[in-house]
């Protein structure tokens, strides 16, 4: 049954995409009117079916829990060879619940979310696409395989990210997302050839088992060119600047990239890619660094941004930063990495879709400058957005506060420099994040006068509740290191250092700082009268947050304008240069076969008469020799 996890929704986008336009126009317009329901049962099933494998995967004992299954060759030239072949595992069993899971709620909140737009068929075509695609990325048994749901997803946020392609906003966003990724699958690419030239396969197995016998250049080189490609999917720093932009899809869009898809797909190609990680320190430590600096890049401009929206994709940069941070730890972190990515999957889609809520409800209005006071007018949307922000926080006994502590924890016992920067990003959080709320939920009313807030329907609120209670309780995952010992077979098992302090003694001190960031937020923002338009005289941190920290402008700097200047170059050489050459040569010799027809003209006259000037040109020279 595994194909059928991916066959479902796959099988969804193919009637709702390949098949609803062209049937005739009675039936056309009824799957235009129900088509919704086609994408949201086909995600629903797909979730069951995850369900009763995961159960079943439960009882059996833990050497029999990887269960392959060869569908058939996809493609086979020379010595390579690769089959359409799918792995289940602990891993991707944990995968295909959280994808499956969240993606049925949201597909069921933009039910109602998308009610009126006359395209919803074709955005639960989509949805379903790009469920199918990241599933097939899970389920994949070699990297090949995992390539092609990886561009799967790529294809299918492009599609999201602009399906509103009316506004030029979005249109370009879809762009800018697309192309981004495509420099991290250069990576990614690039590791897969380099597999295939080193170890003659890249299925997980056999690259697992030969993994050892490579030089340590390759294996720097394999583990650099895998991040890199993670970087690209999961936002991470360099090509972290298309998330922000992302936002300009439907909010569902939104949730679905942010918690259960998209930005999850490079730190599990990490966790997957363990067996070469482990065997190369330089790539851990570098896959180290970019996460810190990721985690706290993000949490920055979260401090500043007013967009709803985008305030919550700086925080997915900053959490997914801490997920890679984990992974970039190697065994003692590869549990901790998948458990913040299950319960962050639960708190962020929670929060993007109350987002969601709160728009609906606003006019689609997303500057949280004109909201205000709103938990009385959404009470379900404030108290589940609410549960939220308490996980994201860290707030003792829910979800976030189980995950990011041991997180912290385990970096603090590796290197106590990056363990503080992991806690002052939590401050950092407990700030931005308590803005959030209380710009949108607190405080005086700042609605404009055309604007009457009210509670979204409960098809929309029933996923948040949902959601909200998955944040409260996802810590369960952690009672007695289940989650540990369940990955011990695929990431391996290692003995935990002991961190420099007591871990209740870490917990209270991460406790603290998040403290200290809720109660900065409280009297620079709860205390104080938010004006209705963003102030200009602001600090130069203010104006780096408000710019993306500028991560747009360095793109520029450093690589779209000498690009353009090295593109513009060549093309100036090839017409120049190359082109002027050839055509130059060209030139020259139609010029002299021109002259030379001239001579060559057919008349027998003309020909008598070159014969005289000849033999004029020789007597003449005869006698000048004589002479002479």
């Amino acid at each position: 049954m595994l194909w059928l996890v991916i066959g479902l929704p796959l099988l969804g986008a193919v009637l709702l995409l390949g098949v609803a336009p062209f049937l005739p126009a009675s039936l056309k317009a009824a799957v235009d009117k129900h088509g919704h329901l086609v994408g949201t049962a086909a995600a629903v099933l797909s979730f069951v079916l995850s369900l009763v494998l995961f159960v079943s995967l439960l009882g059996r004992d833990a050497e029999e829990r990887q269960v392959g299954q060869h569908l058939w060759t996809w493609f086979e030239t020379g010595q390579l060879s690769v089959g359409m072949d799918l792995l289940y595992d602990q891993l991707s069993a944990l995968f295909l619940l959280l994808i499956t899971g969240v993606g049925s709620l949201i597909h069921v909140y933009a039910i109602g979310y998308m009610e009126h737009d006359a395209r919803r068929r074709r955005f639960f075509g989509y949805l379903n696409l790009f469920v199918a695609a990241m599933l097939t990325l899970i389920l994949s048994a070699n990297f090949v395989g995992l390539f092609l749901g990886w561009e799967g997803v790529g294809l299918a946020s492009y599609l999201l990210i602009g399906f509103w392609q009316h506004k030029p906003s979005a249109a370009a966003a879809a762009k800018k997302a697309f192309v981004i990724n495509r420099v991290g699958d250069i990576g990614l690419t690039l590791a897969i050839a380099l597999m295939f030239a080193t170890f003659g396969t890249t299925d997980f197995g056999g690259v697992s088992e030969l993994a050892s016998q490579a030089d340590q250049g390759t294996l720097n080189a394999l583990g650099l060119l895998l991040l890199l490609g993670a970087c690209g999917k999961s936002a991470q720093v360099p090509l972290q600047s298309w998330l922000l932009d992302a936002m300009e899809g439907p909010t569902p869009v939104s949730a679905l990239i942010h918690a259960a898809t998209m930005v999850t797909a490079g730190v599990y190609l990490v966790v997957r890619s363990n067996f070469i990680y482990e065997l190369t320190p330089l790539a851990q430590t570098t896959v180290v660094i970019v996460a810190t600096v990721t985690l706290l890049w993000g949490a920055v401009i979260g401090c500043a941004k007013d967009d709803i929206k985008k305030a919550l994709a700086g925080s997915t940069m900053s959490q997914i930063g801490y997920m890679m941070l984990a992974a970039g730890l190697g065994p003692v972190g590869y549990p901790f990495a998948i458990f913040h990515l299950l319960t962050h999957g639960f708190f962020k889609a929670n929060m993007f879709l109350g987002a969601g809520s709160v728009m609906h409800g606003m006019n689609d209005d997303v500057d949280m400058r004109r909201y205000g006071a709103l938990r009385k007018a959404m009470p379900v949307t404030f108290l589940t957005f609410a549960m939220g922000y308490l996980a994201i926080i860290g707030f003792p006994l829910f979800s976030g506060f189980w995950s990011k502590d041991r997180i912290i924890e385990t970096a603090l016992a590796d290197n106590l420099v990056i363990g503080l920067l992991a806690m002052l990003g939590a401050g950092v959080t407990g700030f931005y994040m308590t803005r959030l709320m209380l710009m949108t939920f607190f405080g005086e009313k700042r609605w404009a006068e055309d604007v009457h807030p009210h509670e979204s329907p409960r098809v929309m609120t029933v996923p948040l509740i949902v959601l909200a209670a998955l944040s409260v309780l996802g810590g369960v995952l952690l009672l007695g290191d289940w989650i540990v010992t369940w990955l011990e077979p695929v990431t391996g098992h290692v003995e935990h250092h002991e961190p420099p302090l007591p871990a209740l003694v870490i917990t209270l001190m991460i406790t603290a700082v998040v403290a200290i960031g809720v109660a900065a937020a409280w009297f620079l923002v709860g205390k104080r009268e938010v004006p209705r338009e963003a102030p200009q005289d602001v600090s130069f941190a203010t104006r780096a947050a408000r710019a993306d920290l500028y991560g747009d402008a360095i793109n520029d700097g450093v690589v779209v304008r000498p690009g353009a200047g090295l593109v513009s170059g060549l093309l100036t050489l090839d017409r120049g240069g190359i082109d002027g050459a050839v055509m130059g040569g060209a030139a020259a010799v139609r010029g002299v076969s021109s002259t030379l027809r001239r001579v060559q003209n057919g008349f027998v006259r003309s020909y008598a008469l070159s014969l005289l000037g000849g033999a004029l040109l020789v007597v003449l020279a005869l006698l000048a020799v004589n002479l002479g």
